[in-house]
């Protein structure tokens, strides 16, 4: 399961579970020739540059695609400079998934000649999702049924998983596991729930709904405590419990590292699927101990959801902090340091329907996220010589405070650089 060499090979189509027999077929390996998706116009910060909106006096490089064997990139994070982690899922088949390391070259060229190295450090992974650095600087990494840790090996050499969480939870709707640390040390760990709305086989709406029953907790945010430091001999958690429930999916979910709200507990929920453009909003909610945020029951500013009409009352739930563009699905949260060059904004990846871009919410005085979305990447629709859609997925910054963000529509990890072209420069 652990490191093996790279082999170059069309990456199969994101499918569900029914398609499992076609998609096997598509592993086969075959030679790459050239990227899927954008068509490069100049360079951007060394790389290949690509036709993405963005702040004046930035530009988007293109930095690794499918050429480099990404198939469905889900999260990235700076191990050291120039050495970067991604979590590669694979598909919704089970055991597809991998952890790449990339190397980026020392002085990159906008060639395609000029390829990062990649090599897997870990394969069969179970529809793999989240790469955090723990507050013990091992990489933690959430599959859809366990959450495991290694510290980071010397370059070249294999990483050493130890299992954190076993046994989890994977199946359903929403199988995926985001985690984030607490400032006291603890693990915060989605468990989505199994349906859209806890809609039985005929359509019906249970209530009360089972998946929020005692012996289940879906849809709901888990707190694990772990043992600090490790007790030799002991398992690394010590205890495991429901922590905040009523949230569909919360695989956006992210700590505050600084300001007057240090160490709260955000969370981005992709709200049930009606069929609606405008409805139901998406949440940002600011998560507490044993909150109930309503789902199936309520969305929204605490307004029923629709079949639970005269059956439950939603003023007792706690209301969002902000409401989202319906369909935006927010499918990471990226809490960044007042220091750095975001200043403190909480970075959304909207990848849905209506989403199609990264952007920002600043701090208010309150030291909690608000306001208007500052755009950061958007306008996938630009032009005709890129795809037409672009989701981005994961985001991370590097040493240097720029934005690295993978995007599994068209494959690829994308970074915001400074434009140094001698036309962005002059408009400065």
């Amino acid at each position: 399961m652990w490191a093996r060499p790279l082999r170059n090979c069309w990456p199969e189509r994101l499918a569900g579970l029914r398609a499992a027999t076609a998609l096997a077929a598509l592993l086969a390996c075959t030679p790459q020739v050239q990227a899927r998706g954008y068509t490069p116009q100049g360079s951007c910060g060394g790389y290949e540059r690509v036709s993405i909106g963005s702040p004046a006096g930035t530009c988007v490089a293109l930095v690794a695609d499918e050429r480099d064997s990404l198939r469905a990139p889900r999260r990235v994070l700076e191990i050291s400079p120039g050495r970067l982690w991604i979590i590669d899922m694979g598909s919704w088949v089970p055991h597809q998934g991998r952890l790449l390391e990339i190397t980026l070259p020392a002085r990159p060229t906008a060639t395609p000649l000029q390829r990062p190295q990649v090599k897997v450090l870990a394969d069969k992974l179970d529809r793999p999702l989240a790469l955090v650095r723990g507050p013990d600087a091992q990489i933690y990494i959430g599959e859809a049924g366990r959450i495991w840790r290694t510290p980071v090996p010397a370059a070249g050499q294999p990483v050493q998983p130890q299992t954190v969480l076993d046994a989890l939870p994977n199946d359903g709707a929403h199988p995926l596991k985001e985690i984030t640390f607490g400032p006291d040390g603890s693990l915060y760990v989605n468990m989505g729930s199994v349906t859209d709305r806890c809609q039985g086989e005929q359509g019906e709406l249970a209530y009360p709904c089972p998946e929020r029953e005692a012996m289940q907790f879906r849809g709901a945010v888990w707190r694990a405590v772990l043992h600090n430091p490790p007790v030799p001999g002991q398992p690394p958690v010590q205890q495991f419990a429901p922590f905040a429930l009523g949230l569909r999916n919360s695989v956006a979910l992210a700590t505050l590292p600084d300001g007057p709200a240090a160490g709260s507990l955000w969370q981005g929920e992709n709200n049930i699927d009606y069929r609606d453009k405008n409805e139901p909003p998406e949440e940002l909610n600011e998560l507490v101990a044993g909150a109930d945020y309503g789902w199936p029951y309520c969305v929204g500013q605490q307004r029923v959801a629709r079949g639970y009409d005269k059956r439950v009352q939603c003023a007792s739930t706690k209301a969002p902090r902000m409401l989202w563009p319906a369909h935006t699905a927010p499918l990471h949260l990226l809490a960044t340091p007042a220091a750095s060059p975001f200043q403190g904004q909480l970075l959304v990846a909207w990848h849905g329907p209506q989403g199609h871009r990264v952007v920002g919410f600043a701090r208010q005085k309150d030291g909690k996220p608000g306001g208007k979305p500052v755009e950061w990447l958007t306008g996938w629709t630009a032009d005709g010589n890129m795809r037409p859609l672009g989701r981005p997925t994961g985001l991370a910054l590097n040493h240097l405070g720029q934005l690295m963000v993978v995007e599994d529509y068209n494959r690829t990890l994308l970074m915001l650089l400074p434009d140094t072209t001698p036309q962005a420069i002059h408009k400065r």
